[in-house]
């Protein structure tokens, strides 16, 4: 989504949704993706596999601000580099062990990771403030409906009667991920509302897409 003639950003994850020393799973467009934050906060992205026995390094775990396989424990620092092979401690890993990685940003509590070479950086929401994410079994077609609303030139969906509670939506295989985001200046209570509506859209979209199967 949000794609220039060069690349795409897909928004993978909410800022809060990964604290320091962590690693959660995460998808592109180009395949599944690890995606942490070392303990000094910066945020990495790379292939889910590890190069060694292809165990998913999103069951890695994360010290300092090196990914680890949480099989034989090899480590990669965040340019995809192996730098420690815990079975041969005294060996500098070669520069060909390393893992592909993407270019990833953070803006605004969202968490955004590119596919390609994009020419411009992911667009700004900075008047919107992420409230959660949720995994819908459906796809973006379904959400629209649903919603009321299409996406937008700006890759939001605006639900119909709620234009201040707004759908950011980047699809997955056979599903789709969904960030709520509402207007800044909401209140508590505007937001437990934008959370329910929210899930009435997941149930709506849910059920038209079983209705059209």
């Amino acid at each position: 989504m949000l794609s220039d003639t060069t690349g795409t950003w897909t928004p993978v994850a909410l800022s809060a949704d990964l604290p320091p020393a962590t690693v959660i799973p995460a998808w592109t467009p180009a395949g599944p993706i690890a995606l942490w934050r070392g303990q000094s906060r910066r945020l990495s992205a790379s292939s889910d596999r590890c190069p060694h026995r292809g165990m998913r390094l999103s069951h890695g775990f994360v010290r300092g601000d090196a990914l680890s396989c949480i099989y034989h424990g090899w480590s990669y620092s965040p340019t995809g580099r192996c730098i420690r092979i815990p079975a041969h401690p005294d060996l500098v890993p070669p520069e060909t062990i390393r893992v592909a990685v993407q270019q990833v940003e953070e803006q605004g509590g969202i968490i955004w990771v590119a596919v390609g070479e994009p020419v411009v950086g992911p667009p700004p929401l900075d008047h919107l403030v992420p409230l959660r994410s949720l995994t819908l079994d459906a796809d973006i077609a379904a959400i629209e409906e649903a919603a009321g609303g299409q996406v937008g030139a700006d890759g939001l969906i605006r639900i119909v009667d709620y234009p201040w509670i707004l759908l950011l939506p980047a699809a997955q295989t056979g599903r789709t991920l969904v960030h709520v985001l509402v207007e800044q200046g909401r209140n508590v209570a505007d937001r437990l509302v934008a959370s329910r509506i929210a899930e009435a859209v997941r149930r709506g979209a849910e059920k038209g897409r079983k209705d059209a199967a």
